[in-house]
């Protein structure tokens, strides 16, 4: 097992979760993705636990020790609930992709799932991934002039047309049938995806275009 986390004690309490009555044996724990990609390629472990947002972006050392070492698993451990996240790790070759709220107790068994070919995803997450298999089809494009736009999911238009509507958050989840904390996360995503920081400036945008 390879480990690689910018924050220290985090690696230390993992590191104790994952050797804990021999489950694993981690052979290297780094800071840095440069120094992941470096370490597993030296070593060559069975599975790579790798952070997302530290030193040298977790995602893209992902994407390196997927190319470079096929046959090491690679599970995120993350405490990212961004889709644009979640989606841009799997596609870099992530087997797996565990929250650090995750119980440690737990992280073992999960990651002898990944070696014997399962999937490591919260039962949350693997809902987004089933609804953007489902969205694939119904996506649109939101487009600002001749050169700008964006594509949002079928979904995220509901969320960005209630928005208009100046609903609520509350108001939209209880319209779409879906938790507060799933249109918090649309609505996140929306925001990225046209680079704006709030709610206001994204309908502004709307507006613009009509």
């Amino acid at each position: 097992m390879l480990l690689a986390d910018d924050h220290a004690p985090t690696r230390t309490g993992v590191r104790a979760a994952l050797e804990h009555e021999g489950s694993f044996e981690v052979i290297a724990d780094v800071g840095s993705g440069d120094a992941a990609v470096e370490r597993a390629c030296q070593l060559e472990p069975d599975v790579a636990l790798l952070d997302i947002n530290m030193p040298g972006n977790g995602i893209a050392a992902a994407a390196q020790i997927a190319h470079q070492l096929p046959d090491t698993a690679i599970v995120m451990l993350t405490v990212s609930r961004d889709d644009a996240d979640l989606f841009d790790a799997l596609r870099a070759g992530a087997s797996g992709y565990l929250l650090k709220d995750t119980d440690p107790v737990r992280l073992p068994e999960a990651l002898k799932g990944v070696l014997e070919g399962e999937a490591a995803l919260p039962r949350t997450l693997v809902a987004r991934v089933i609804d953007e298999f489902r969205e694939r089809g119904r996506r649109k494009k939101l487009v600002f002039g001749k050169n700008r736009g964006v594509e949002l999911t079928g979904r995220e238009w509901e969320v960005l047309e209630l928005l208009h509507q100046k609903l609520t958050t509350a108001e939209i989840a209880e319209r779409l049938f879906v938790s507060q904390v799933t249109v918090r996360s649309h609505i996140a995503a929306i925001l990225k995806k046209l680079r704006v920081e709030s709610r206001e400036e994204a309908l502004k945008l709307l507006e613009e275009r009509e």
